[in-house]
This record gives structure tokens, sequence and C-alpha cells, in this order.
């Protein structure tokens, strides 16, 4: 590596290195090499071969000395020639060995990128809701992405760099002293004026670089909430272009001023330690012609010399910045491992099992629960603002209990935020409740595996969310293996066969972000076909018609009735039209059930449930043919 190159690299570790000086103890370094050893044998060769390149790199520099030695002493021509082909040879297997090398890096470092994230990305599908509600999507990506790539580097880059380097600076420095100590000495001097200032402007530029990655942030987030159907709609809407552009334009003019003021800065730093490493080498050739001339050294020796300085001086300037980037990739290492440390709070237990086939109970027992804390289901550094010693939410739900027998519906109504979106949850086991039990069929959900929930319990959520793929891919979720006549026929059933049928992609049509193409309506009836394909015993429907304007929501009934019929239901209804027909209506009001019967008995009673269904109806809601 030259002198410049060596310049450059020393400044962009010094720059991109994490700052971060934290202690980490021999388990995390235990952690590390579990994760290494099923590449060992492709680590030990990597580093076999880099001891190998670096002694070679050492080599050329010492038998281009003898060639000029061999030319000034007049012969013989064989032995010039000889070592002449000798250095090409040495080249040859440098850049070979070179290439090997860099194949082995690779394999071992993008080998544990695939560990890495494969490990987080399955640790962080295990985690419970409560866990994505707090945590901010980007923190998440930013661990499988650019702090895995950061604990890469320790085993592709920082490790083969450290072996290395040490290396080459050993044999250079060894040879340099056998050649002529006093000019290694004088070389030496002048080490200071190449190092230090690598690490001075390496500060400086880190502190305009995290500026101007923050004003990046900035405007990559406002580009991707503007740019979105929704932001872009609503930015139309306020009448505020030129705002929005003069705001933009404000921050990109700061990213380019800093970009502008970082350009300089480089450009001086590398111009200086370009005079440095020059002056270095005048330093050499001048005290080693004086040398050479007085009969001190050989003239090979001093271009030897010349050649070898390179050889030393860039090992030094890497290893000078090497504590920085060991810390920053065992940083890496232990913000990945920050996450897989989370224990789920949702665990499938060691003695789970299924559930034969047939209809299924639904029953609650004596429920309480509580929202987790923070410190419970999450990392500070991975929500904002979060404060980790922050006391627990108050208790959402106390003592609730009803059955739902097989085949019927049972409707749960009340104020909104009275807990019935929390009870929802807990039947497919996306919370656990800290006291009582939720069973189907007899069996609390505790103790059953989580293939069995997923198979006999499907939930239709307000949003009725979708992913940004095609029609076929999202009702495959339900269903991997289905057919084009089971999608059409589930199609169908929630009567959006032809909608469907006349798009010109038909099943592959993409839905957009987040179903953005459909309508409310539409959405919800696709999120129902889904629920078909599943085919499952017990239905939660949590408010799937809230939303909707009357003529979606009387389509999206119709797809309901036959998606319910023969299922055990649970039905959490905004619109109480909806819900008439229930086997059975809870009245929830700050996580109680303070009423229960039909709609019917509910209405004689003159309640609660009374009284919400006169307020609906007295805004002008009609009462419809419900479900």
């Amino acid at each position: 590596m030259s002198m410049e190159r060596a310049a450059w690299s020393s400044l962009y570790h010094a720059t991109h290195a994490e700052q971060d000086h934290r202690p980490f103890s021999a388990a995390t370094l235990r952690r590390i090499g579990a994760f290494a050893r099923p590449r060992a044998r492709a680590l030990a060769w990597f580093l076999v071969l880099s001891v190998f390149t670096a002694a070679l790199a050492v080599a050329s520099p010492l038998l281009a000395g003898q060639v000029v030695d061999l030319i000034v002493a007049g012969g013989p021509l064989r032995t010039v020639v000889a070592l002449a082909a000798l250095i090409a040879g040495v080249a040859v297997a440098e850049a070979g060995l070179g290439l090997l090398v860099r194949l082995l890096s690779a394999r071992v470092g993008e080998g544990l990128i695939v560990d890495l994230r494969t490990s987080v990305y399955d640790h962080v599908q295990r985690m419970p809701v409560a866990f994505f509600t707090r945590a901010r999507t980007g923190a998440l990506v930013s661990r499988l992405n650019n702090d895995v790539i950061g604990a890469q580097r320790a085993f592709s880059d920082v490790l083969s760099g450290i072996v290395s380097n040490v290396v080459t600076l050993l044999l250079a420095l060894g040879a340099m002293l056998v050649l002529s100590w006093q000019i290694t000495l004088a070389a030496l001097a002048l080490l200071p004026l190449f190092v230090l200032p690598a690490r001075r402007m390496g500060v400086r530029l880190a502190r305009m670089e995290r500026e101007r990655a923050a004003h990046n942030a900035a405007m990559g987030t406002r580009m991707t909430e503007r740019f979105s159907a929704s932001g872009a709609t609503l930015i139309k809407l306020s009448g505020r272009p030129g705002a929005e552009s003069a705001e933009f334009a404000r921050r990109a003019d700061r990213v380019g001023r800093i970009g502008v003021r970082t350009a300089m800065v480089q450009e001086v730093f590398f111009t200086a330690l370009t005079l440095v490493s020059a002056l270095a080498l005048a330093l050499v050739y001048g005290l080693g012609g004086f040398y050479a001339l007085s009969g001190g050294v050989q003239a090979g020796t001093v271009v030897s010399m010349g050649m070898l300085l390179t050889r030393l001086y860039a090992p030094l300037t890497e290893l000078a910045g090497a504590r920085v980037e060991v810390m920053s990739a065992l940083v890496s290492f232990s913000r990945v491992f920050e996450v897989l440390d989370l224990r789920p709070l949702v665990a499938e237990g060691e003695r789970a099992r299924a559930l034969p086939e047939g209809p299924l109970s639904l029953e609650l027992e004596g429920v309480d629960f509580t929202y987790p804390g923070a410190w419970q289901v999450s990392l500070a550094s991975l929500e904002e603002g979060a404060d980790p010693e922050a006391g627990a939410s108050s208790p959402v739900l106390e003592q609730v209990s009803f059955t739902v027998e097989p085949g019927q519906m049972v409707a749960l109504v009340g104020s909104s935020g009275a807990g019935k979106s929390t009870v929802a949850a807990l039947v497919p086991r996306l919370y656990d409740p800290d006291a009582g039990s939720v069973r189907l069929g007899g069996q609390d959900v505790r103790e059953l595996t989580f293939a069995t929930l997923r198979s006999k319990v499907a939930m239709v959520t307000q949003d009725g969310h979708l992913l940004h793929e095609s029609i076929r891919a999202n009702l495959a979720l339900a269903a991997p293996g289905a057919s084009d006549d089971q999608l059409w026929r589930a199609l169908e059933q929630a009567r959006l066969g032809e909608l469907v049928a006349a798009l010109p992609q038909g099943l592959e049509t993409v839905v957009g972000e987040r179903g953005h193409r459909f309508s409310g309506g539409e959405r919800q009836r696709l999120a129902i076909a889904r629920l078909l394909l599943a085919e499952p015993e017990v239905v939660v429907l949590d408010e799937a018609t809230s939303a909707l304007d009357s003529t979606s929501e009387a389509a999206v009934q119709q797809a309901l009735q036959g998606a319910l019929s023969g299922r055990t239901s649970l039905v959490i209804a905004h619109r109480l039209s909806t819900i008439r027909a229930a086997d059975a209506i809870c009245v929830v009001e700050q996580g109680r059930i303070v009423e229960r019967g039909t709609h019917a008995e509910l209405l004689a009673r003159q309640g609660r449930y009374a009284q919400l269904y006169r307020t609906q109806f007295s805004e002008g809601e009609q009462v419809g043919a419900g479900l």
C-alpha cells in the first residue's frame, strides 16, 4: 500500500469509525467466537495467506536493491535477469494471494452477515406485538443493515488488516534496521507528522460527516413521508408546495455547504500528508546518498530503503487507527447482541401441543391484563425518547370472563379505549394475560403450539393491512399452497371476484404500499378473502367495518356472513347495527364487562348498551340488516 492510499485509509476509518469506548465482557468475545466457529477453517487460511502476502510485500524492495547493486557492480547479467524474473514472480504471487485472500475475506464476511441477519430477523419475528408498537422501524432496519455490516468488518477487514500490517511492519522495520539503522531512525523521526494529522483531521471530518448525515436523514424522512400516496395527497391539499420546496432547498443547501468544507479539509489533509511522505522519501534518499557516496552503504540499499519506507509508514498509519476500528466493530456486535438478548414475552412452551380437528369453543376466565412497560419488551436505543425507568401502565382488563360456544357469535361493544381490542389480541396470543386464562376447546392458549393457533384462529383488524406485493402473494399468506381455483373462490365469497378479474394483471396486480391502490372496503374484503382461505375454526373481527362508508360496509357485511357461518366468532363492533343478530353481546367499560345478553335483552334493561344504542342512532345511523 502506498503512503497516499494509507493516508486516505486512515482518514476514512478515523472519520467513519464509531467513537465508542464502552468496555466489553469476555462473554461478548465468546459469542463473537461462536459466530465465527463454523468458518474457522476459512478464517485460519485467510490469516495464514494474509501473513504470506505481507511477507511478499517486503521481499520486492529487497530484491530490487540487489538488482541495483549488481547493475552498479557490472553484473553478471544472468543474475540480474534471474532477480528481475524473481521480482516478477513475487509480484504475480502477491497478486494471486491477494485475490485469494479477498475471496476468503468475502466468504467469511458475507457468511457472517447471513448468519447475523438471519439470527436477528428470526429473533425479531418472535417478539410480541408490544415490541413493534414501541420500536422504531428505522432503528430495527439499522440493526439488520448497518450494525451487522459493522460487525462483519471485524473479520473481513479489521482482523486481516491488523495481522497483515503487524507482519509487514515488523518485517519492514527489521529489514530497514539491518540495512541501515541510522537511516531508519531518521525516517521514523517524521512519523508523527504523518500519523497525528490523520487523527486530528479525522475527528474534525467525523463531526462534519455526522452533521451531514443528520441533515441527509432529515431530508430522507421528509421525502419518505411526502412521497407516499397519503403524504403527497396531504401536501397537495394543504396548498403549501412553495414552503415545502423552500424548506427542502434550505436543508439541501446546508448539506452542500458542509460538502464543500469537507472536500477542502480532505484536500488540505491529503496535500499535507503527500508533502510529508515526499519529505520522508527525500530524507531517505538524501541521507542514504550521503552514506552511499561515503562508502557506508551500497546504492541498492538506498533504493531498498526508499521502497521499504512505504511498507513502514503505511502499516503504522493503519495501525494507529486500529483500536478505533476494533472498538467500532465490537460496538456493532454489541448492538446486534443487544437485540438477540431481548427475551420474547410471548413464547411457545417446551411441551406445547396441537388441537384436534373440529369446532372449538372460546373461553376467557378471570382475565387481567396490563400492557408491558418499555423495559419488558424493548430497548431504549430502539425507541425515540424512551425512559427505561418509566413506571408500568394502568390495568387495561380486570376479571374479564365470557364464553363463546362452538358456532356462536359473541360481540364486544363499548366506549373507545374500554379494552375491546385488547381482548381480541389475547385470543391469537399476541399478548398473554397477567392473570386468568384464555382457552380454545378447553385448552389454555399458552399450552398450544403457535402453528395450531395460526391454523385455528384468524383475525381481521380494522385497517386490513396488505403488503406491497401482488394480490396473490397477500392471499397466499393464509394458505401458501392454495391453487388458483381456491384463490378465486375466496375472492368470490368476499365479493371481490369481478373486481380482480377486471384488473389487467388479475391476481398478479400489486396492491401498492399498505394496499393504497384499493379502497378501504376493498382492502377489508381482501383481508376477509385471506381469512376464508385459512379456513379457521375461530374468527376474531376487530372493528372490521368501523371506518367504511355505508356502501362498502354493506359489501363487507355480505362477505362476513359467509366468513362467520358455522365458525366460533368474536366480533368487536363500533356500529351496533352490525351485531344485532349476535348470540350474545358483552358491554365492556373500563376493562370490565358491565352487561351481557342479547340485543333485545340489553335494550330492555335500559342500561349502558341501550344508552350507546340510542346515542348512535340519534346521530343519524340507520339500522341495517345486521349479521
